[in-house]
């Protein structure tokens, strides 16, 4: 082996390892913005939820069932959630088992729990104050308040 072929295997390993600790440390996926983006989404789609339950349109609730799936894991991640998100997933079990058991008051009961434990309310509607918006309700197109009910923006 020659000096020119050792100094590039040398150089290929060095920039290895100096590239393992920024790889180790990635974690946007638990973040405080996705939590707040799941809770905001998910939490407003399944408090939408609540005419189609009041009806017991089990077909609606059963359409939405990505929407509970999605807002467990993206409102609790990680291994510090790990009770609040068996607790969220045991409210979400209770729902699809009332859906599968067409039983209308089991159901209304189950989601009236899932609300209480997962503390979901929707998003505000900004618009409806007063006729006045409040305030601005997001800053940019990647907010996830854009397009809706409290996505409110202010202009001159």
């Amino acid at each position: 082996m020659d000096r020119r072929t050792a100094a590039a295997q040398i150089g290929i390993a060095a920039s290895v390892v100096a590239g393992l600790p920024s790889v180790v440390l990635a974690d946007g996926a638990s973040s405080t913005t996705t939590i707040q983006r799941a809770k905001g989404i998910y939490g407003s789609r399944i408090a939408a939820l609540k005419a189609a339950i009041k009806e017991g349109d089990f077909q609606a609730v059963a359409a939405e069932k990505s929407a509970f799936v999605l807002y467990n894991s993206g409102a609790y991640p990680g291994t510090k959630n790990k009770e609040k998100k068996a607790t969220a997933i045991e409210g979400t079990n209770k729902i699809f088992a009332a859906i599968r058991a067409k039983d209308k008051s089991a159901l209304k009961k189950a989601y009236d729990e899932y609300l209480a434990i997962c503390e979901i309310t929707g998003l505000p509607d900004e618009l409806s104050k007063g006729g006045f918006s409040q305030g601005q309700g997001f800053s940019n197109d990647f907010d996830y308040r854009v397009r809706t009910k409290a996505g409110a923006i202010y202009q001159r």
